[in-house]
């Protein structure tokens, strides 16, 4: 009974969202309600629990997203971003053009959340594309390939993170492995794939064709832009890194560690990045912290949707439920991560949002991860990997793509589909490879 409660509750959130276009965090509300009251919880009680599951999942992202949004808007807003992109190409040249845009994707997608590194990105690549006269698919594709792996894999992007924080992972370890995994998965993904696409003719709407372009001096120096977008993996990582071959009573471990905490990075990063893209290049700081409260805006409904889906997880867990997928789980003969990873596509394929497929993925599984000793870091990249799984017509994602490039669904399907599915395919081998070292 509590497992039927659980895939109605699931069917409930699909029509919700998906045939009704309720808001997801009302939907995530009205499935709490139902998974709650039918399964014997008290009407308080609900109550209750969707409140601590909200306050529990927020009283932490509130802080690493908020400073991640605020970091992003000032690398977009400064030039930072298109810094990074012009020089690489320059770098590279056309022959290796797809390389350039991996890596500018890479740089710029891991401060930044993916829609707005979308909006940023895409007519920069119009302009590269329109400059090289390469086909746009051929140019675009590999760079949306690397945005997609750091969406879907790397903190402190908002799923990834959240979840983290759900299974108790080692931010710093995720990150870290994420990067391992991202490398080959870009690659094979973007540029590879992409050498096989025939007969797709692909062109850019005329709207999004004639972007602010800013003026050389008008930018930071590439060595800046990068170290400013960078910083927070920088510290993270060195933090991780350090702390695992360090002597566990070396006198300076607190102060790694402090500096390392993702809350602690990203203030740093911030505020760094306030200096280095701003004050320092002359913009004042009402300008700035105007530029910042934007970022916050940005990401209002992002942070209800993982307070929604943190909400359902405490349903899960207050009545039961949790506990009992997990003793069901427990005796599958399927490996940990393949069984996440699968409930993760499931729900990306009926919902359409990896954030909300992700999330709520993580509710389900949570109690593999301690009763079966995997990688918590490891789970969250399967579940990662698979709510990018099979982006369709009810993917946001999917249409943003579509109309940038003015095709068709039937092409649309034929590239970008195929595009994430590679993507989300390949998270879960990288992760059970690594599985076997960690």
């Amino acid at each position: 009974m509590p497992l039927l409660i659980v895939l109605i509750g699931i069917v409930l959130l699909f029509i919700l969202i998906a045939g009704f276009k309720l808001n997801s965090f009302i939907s995530f509300i009205i499935v709490c309600l139902f998974v709650g009251i039918v399964g014997g919880m008290e009407l308080q009680s609900v109550i209750d629990s969707i409140q601590t599951g909200i306050g529990k999942t927020l009283g932490y992202l509130v802080l690493i997203l908020g400073l991640g949004a605020m970091l992003g808007k000032l690398v977009a807003d400064s030039g930072a971003a298109q810094r990074i992109t012009s020089k690489l190409v320059d770098k590279f040249g056309v022959k290796h053009i797809q390389w350039a845009l991996v890596l500018t994707g890479f740089i710029v997608g891991i401060p930044m959340f993916y829609t707005v590194g979308f909006v940023i990105l895409v007519p920069l690549v119009f302009t590269v594309a329109a400059q090289t006269k390469l086909p746009l698919i051929y140019v675009g594709l590999p760079m949306l390939a690397s945005l997609s792996v750091t969406h879907g894999f790397l903190p402190p992007h908002p799923a990834p993170t959240a979840i983290a924080v759900m299974f108790g992972a080692d931010i710093g370890k995720t990150l870290i492995y994420g990067i391992i995994i991202a490398i080959p998965t870009i690659i094979i993904a973007g540029p590879l794939f992409t050498r096989t696409i025939k007969n797709v003719n692909a062109t850019p709407l005329m709207e999004f064709y004639n972007p602010v372009i800013l003026k050389d001096d008008e930018m930071p120096s590439m060595a800046i832009s990068v170290f400013s977008a960078l910083l927070p993996v920088i510290l993270i990582g060195f933090s991780t890194i350090a702390l695992t071959f360090l002597p566990s009573d070396f006198i300076l471990n607190d102060i790694i560690g402090f500096v390392g905490n993702p809350i602690m990075a990203m203030l740093i990063s911030v505020l760094v990045a306030i200096y280095t893209l701003g004050l320092s290049r002359g913009k004042k700081m009402k300008e700035l912290m105007t530029s910042v409260s934007t970022a916050i805006s940005s990401i209002t409904m992002v942070l209800l949707i993982i307070a929604g889906a943190g909400a359902l997880k405490q349903i899960l867990t207050d009545s039961g439920v949790s506990d009992y997928i997990g003793s069901l789980l427990s005796e599958s003969s399927i490996s940990p991560l393949i069984l996440a990873w699968l409930i993760a596509t499931i729900l990306r394929i009926c919902v359409g949002s990896a954030t909300v497929a992700g999330l709520t993925a993580a509710g389900i599984i949570l109690p593999m991860v301690s009763t079966t000793g995997v990688s918590p870091e490891l789970m969250v990249i399967a579940i990662g990997a698979g709510s990018l799984m099979c982006s369709h017509v009810n993917d946001g994602g999917f249409w943003m793509f579509k109309e940038y490039f003015n095709l068709s669904v039937k092409d649309t399907l034929k590239t970008w589909t195929v595009m994430e599915t590679t993507v989300g395919v390949l998270g879960l081998v990288g992760a059970l490879i690594l599985n076997n070292f960690v």
